[in-house]
């Protein structure tokens, strides 16, 4: 088999979501044929959560349908090899697409290569933002990789690609756990992820024209006392400062502060269930019979910065102790823009909590920050090839008697 001429069929059904990809590989560059994607997304959202059976049943209906829909797109190649998710995921789920992949592989008696789901998370940033993507050049290593969805939240010490030590992972709920049970306590749905930073971008954008019409208010009164014969320069700046900081500091009168679990513990861990369970006694501590629109923003506000506090300081506290070069993102909530956005502002103007590590511009972060394309980021069929062609240039492939799922395998 050519390694520089390659054509790879792709499968994931390691959740709820039934995925298939063809992926071509000609001199290293890597090019997405097709890209199918079904999501149970609304079956499931009644329930509140994945009901597994339920999941496996419309795998098995929806694998033969997005097979036919992904070969169509794609222009029908010759089909090299197959890939396929193992593990971790639900187990009734992984089967479906073991099985399909094992009746394909005899069917078109072409070799299979099994798939960590949480390694093909990480595989996803290899390649360029281009339509035709390339594997990259990653002298990147050490690097600290977190990934972070609704089944795990784990901080990885990545060596190379396949050299990986588990350096921290939550204690209890995963952070896309915590999204969704916060978003179930303030009668949200499911799932919670989004519709919270959904809520929380309104609230940023209520307290940014808030301070805008206040801070406009404030310079108004500033501009005609300034005509007063008796006011020097220096009062008039001193006078003109204070009022700013009142303005970005203010908040409504919720005041909603929620805790940051574990976040300046030693370790790498997390935990995530305090922070459900401080949102559902906040609301029974403000007596709140019916909550407002006002309030279910803010309180999205903070859920979502408490989770990304914790995030990002736990990842760069690892990243400086580790000397990564790179600091990784992969996983659903990986998606989310303002961990996004403000993962890159951290990396970019790094500096140590004084109080833990003491201040110095020594300290601060040169490193490399890469996260997927966010249609790469949720359950896809593209990472799992990108994985299985690394996996390839390794000699990965199974003997198809031999792949199990595993619903616990760790990376």
């Amino acid at each position: 088999m050519n390694n520089n001429n390659l054509t790879i069929l792709a499968i994931e059904t390691s959740c709820d979501d039934t995925c298939i990809a063809v992926l071509k590989i000609k001199n290293s560059n890597l090019e997405i044929l097709s890209n199918t994607i079904s999501s149970q997304t609304k079956l499931h959202t009644k329930y509140g959560g994945i009901f597994p059976t339920l999941a496996k049943r419309e795998h098995q209906k929806n694998l033969p349908i997005i097979f036919k829909k992904a070969l169509k797109k794609s222009g029908n190649p010759k089909i090299d090899l197959i890939a396929v998710t193992i593990g971790p995921g639900l187990e009734p789920c992984l089967w479906t697409g073991i099985n399909f992949a094992k009746e394909l592989s005899q069917k078109l008696k072409v070799p299979i290569i099994p798939i960590n789901h949480i390694e093909a998370h990480i595989a996803a940033n290899f390649i360029s933002e281009n339509s035709k993507l390339k594997i990259k050049n990653s002298k990147l290593f050490p690097a600290v990789c977190l990934v972070v969805s609704g089944g795990h939240t784990q901080l990885i010490l990545m060596k190379n690609f396949g050299k990986y030590k588990i350096i921290g992972e939550t204690r209890d709920d995963a952070a896309g756990e915590c999204f969704d049970k916060t978003a179930r306590i303030l009668g949200l749905g499911y799932p919670g992820g989004p519709v919270i930073a959904e809520l929380a971008q309104q609230w940023k954008s209520q307290i940014r024209k808030s301070q805008r019409r206040e801070a406009s208010q404030i310079n108004v009164k500033h501009s005609s006392s300034t005509n007063n014969k008796f006011q020097t320069n220096s009062k008039f700046q001193i006078l003109n400062s204070q009022p700013r900081l009142a303005v970005e500091t203010k908040r409504t009168k919720f005041k909603i502060n929620l805790p940051r679990p574990m976040i300046h513990q030693k370790n790498y861990d997390f935990s995530f269930s305090g922070l459900k369970t401080a949102v559902l006694y906040k609301i029974k501590d403000l007596k709140l019979k019916t909550k407002s629109e006002k309030f279910i923003q803010e309180i999205s506000f903070e859920i979502q910065q408490a989770i990304i506090d914790v995030l990002i300081y736990k990842t760069l506290k690892a990243a400086k102790d580790y000397k990564a070069k790179t600091i990784i993102l992969g996983g659903g909530v990986s998606a989310n823009q303002e961990l996004r956005k403000q993962f890159k502002l951290k990396i970019e103007n790094y500096l140590p909590n004084p109080t833990y590590i003491g201040r110095n511009e020594t300290n601060k972060l040169k490193i490399n920050f890469l996260v997927p394309e966010k249609k790469l980021c949720l359950d896809n069929a593209v990472m799992i090839g990108i994985a299985a062609y690394l996996n390839f240039l390794r000699n990965k492939i199974k003997s198809v008697k031999k792949i199990k799922a595993k619903a616990n395998l760790g990376i």
